[in-house]
């Protein structure tokens, strides 16, 4: 593995935001790819009072090197005032995929 290669945490209020961040995110090659995951339902403290909410979350790969511009975009981009961006570094995965996604978000055509 040549870059390092993290995984981004985004929930979503519904859906459609979740893929059209998907997508954007992929499109900008801000990450090699992205799962969403429907039917994650929350429960968290905003604002003084305990919230319940149904959310969408997706999964970015991306690198540690377009991390920062990936969470620049999620900030601009995302339906909350507040959205959750977490990231992961990857300590370990099939070397073919991680340089995968080093290449994937490298601007190479190919990829």
């Amino acid at each position: 593995m040549s870059q390092a290669v993290w995984v981004v945490l985004c929930n979503c209020p519904d859906q459609e935001s979740a893929e059209r961040l998907a997508v954007l995110m992929v499109e900008r090659r801000l990450a090699a790819c992205a799962n969403r995951l429907p039917g994650v339902r929350s429960v968290y403290r905003w604002q003084g009072r305990i919230e319940q909410a149904e959310e969408c979350s997706v999964l970015f790969k991306t690198t540690a090197e377009r991390y920062p511009a990936l969470e620049s975009c999620l900030k601009a981009e995302h339906p909350y005032e507040l959205p959750e961006i977490i990231a992961w570094p990857i300590t370990a995965g099939l070397d073919a995929y991680l340089d995968w996604v080093a290449v994937a978000t490298s601007g190479d055509a190919d990829a």
